[in-house]
């Protein structure tokens, strides 16, 4: 049940602060329109985020199109275990744990240097800012969503990308 008063659904909530919601659609249409990374580094990284969140329209939200993409009901299984999976190549594990220290521990993530040798070498600047910018709007928007108590029953279908 929300914890404000609005529809239960996925936008409501932001009809609140009419002159705010536009730039987090903006910034949403950014992350789902124009992002460069390949779809299955997007993919994992948003899940890895809204299983962190608890987040269930995050969790549930599947494109329309994966399947173009190798990306099915096994992949999502295997998120929650991307360390052992030999479903995921180096990249994707490599954004599953950003994404996962993103949420959960974002400083410890800053200072290790081990980490961003590996990462800098599977990725290029432009690249890392892209997942983190992603990354901002997962965690941000789910995490919203969860505490307001908003559209956790609502389907989600992305379109393509």
């Amino acid at each position: 049940m929300p914890r404000i008063d609005v529809t239960d659904d996925l936008g409501s909530w932001m009809s609140l602060r009419p002159d705010m919601a536009p730039g987090l659609v903006a910034f949403s249409e950014a992350v789902y329109g124009r992002s460069q990374l390949p779809r299955r580094v997007q993919e994992i990284a948003r899940m890895r985020i809204a299983l962190a969140n608890e987040c269930e329209v995050c969790r549930t939200a599947r494109y329309a199109d994966a399947q173009a993409d190798g990306i099915d009901e096994a992949f999502y299984a295997d998120v929650p275990r991307w360390r052992e999976s030999a479903r995921f190549d180096l990249r994707e594990k490599l954004a599953a744990e950003y994404a996962e220290r993103f949420a959960t521990d974002h400083v410890a993530l800053r200072a290790d240097d081990d980490f961003w040798q590996r990462m800098r070498a599977a990725y290029g600047d432009a690249e890392i800012v892209d997942l983190a910018m992603c990354c901002a709007l997962w965690l941000g928007t789910g995490r919203t969503m969860r505490t307001l108590d908003v559209g956790q029953s609502c389907a989600l279908t992305l379109g393509a990308a």
